[in-house]
């Protein structure tokens, strides 16, 4: 039986181990918080830092193979622990380039994978310099996360809003749509494609507001689409998951807005409306068993659940009766204890029927379900 690590304990470590029931597999988790979502699903939980070089270096010493649920990882202490034999996926190297920004921008330039024009700036002082490139969209080099991270420059008026750290600007795009396609990378170079989900944003929070499943794309597009997608993940050269986010702009063109080199947001759907959940799909990645197959079986639509305003404390999850009455609905808790505003708590899932028929239960779901706080 294989030894897998995973780094990170949150809801994507969660459905991750949820699906390794099905594996001969024997799998420990390296987390700071011993009562994160994953540290009861697991075989080996082991509290630590997985930024620090000596708790990954300990903790991946034990595995076979080694996967991250976040990118925010000590990558020093994977290029050590693969020196030594133990698999690590993504590979470190392809870690490197995708955790900043700007190095993962100057990867698609040089790899002539289409994306918004970019300047590098050092500070906030230099966005003095590139009025002439507004409005655009500033971009931390490293630790953004969930729409933090990211701010808008439409004027000069904006730009005491920017990052005082190194980063991106990037040129602002007049977006259509914005999809995500998930690939996935054998160690062997076989590849598969999940299809694309067309992804709606919450303004305000910047963050997956729901998305739809598959996206209605024009034939074209979709190709397109998917030989971008597929360049990222060869490009990468590195076994693994890669969620490829891209924007579709009003022209018809495709561009990288960015890559996530795990399990995404946007792949939680595939539990329920596809042969070959992202989950699945990253176990047989892992334990060096044959792609599956990623296409859906059925039209689907995901809504994430985020923590009420005004909310902060012990979760309750009002109208979840409600909802668990819908046909064709699948509700994910993430077992996190405490909601605060605009944290991630868990999702709901709709299978079948027409795209309008997914819609209306979606704003349904939005207005019913909602992670608000123990009175008291």
């Amino acid at each position: 039986m294989r030894k897998v690590g995973i780094l990170g304990g949150g809801q994507l470590g969660r459905m991750l181990l949820q699906q390794a029931a099905n594996y001969p597999v024997e799998t420990y988790v390296l987390e700071n918080d011993a009562e994160c979502p994953s540290a009861h699903l697991c075989h080996h939980f082991v509290k630590g830092n997985i930024r620090d070089f000596e708790d990954v270096y300990n903790f991946g010493k034990q595995v076979d193979v080694l996967t991250i649920e976040i990118e925010a990882v000590n990558v020093e202490a994977l290029e050590k622990l693969e020196a030594e034999g133990v698999k690590v996926y993504p590979k470190p190297s392809a870690l490197r380039i995708i955790r900043n920004k700007i190095t993962q921008k100057e990867f698609y330039r040089d790899q002539e994978i289409p994306s918004p024009a970019f300047k590098i700036l050092e500070n906030r002082a230099g966005l003095e310099a590139e009025l002439s490139f507004l409005p655009a969209v500033h971009k931390l080099a490293e630790g953004g996360y969930d729409g933090k991270g990211v701010q808008i420059i439409s004027s000069g008026e904006d730009i005491s809003k920017g990052f005082d750290a190194p980063g991106v600007l990037e040129k602002m795009v007049d977006i259509e749509k914005e999809i995500a396609i998930i690939v996935a990378v054998s160690e062997n170079g076989e590849t598969a494609l999940f299809p694309p989900a067309e992804m709606v944003f919450d303004a305000q929070l910047n963050l997956l507001d729901y998305q739809i499943c598959p996206a209605e794309l024009p034939e074209i597009t979709l190709w397109k689409a998917e030989a971008i997608a597929l360049k990222v993940g060869r490009g990468l050269k590195s076994p693994g998951l890669f969620a490829v986010e891209l924007f579709v702009d009003k022209k018809g063109d495709v561009l990288v807005n960015e890559t996530a080199p795990r399990v995404h947001n946007s792949g939680h759907h595939t539990i329920e409306a596809n042969d070959c959940s992202q989950y699945d799909m990253l176990w047989r990645i892992l334990l060096g068993y044959p792609p599956g197959n990623a296409q859906t079986k059925t039209h689907s639509a995901l809504v994430n659940l985020i923590g009420e305003p005004g909310h902060t404390g012990a979760a309750l999850y009002e109208g979840l009766e409600e909802i668990l009455r819908l046909e064709n609905t699948h509700v994910h808790i993430y077992g996190k204890a405490e909601t605060r505003p605009g944290r991630k708590m868990g999702h709901v899932t709709v299978t079948g029927g027409d795209r309008m028929d997914l819609i209306r239960k979606v704003l349904y779901i939005k207005k019913t379900l909602k992670v608000v706080s123990m009175p008291g």
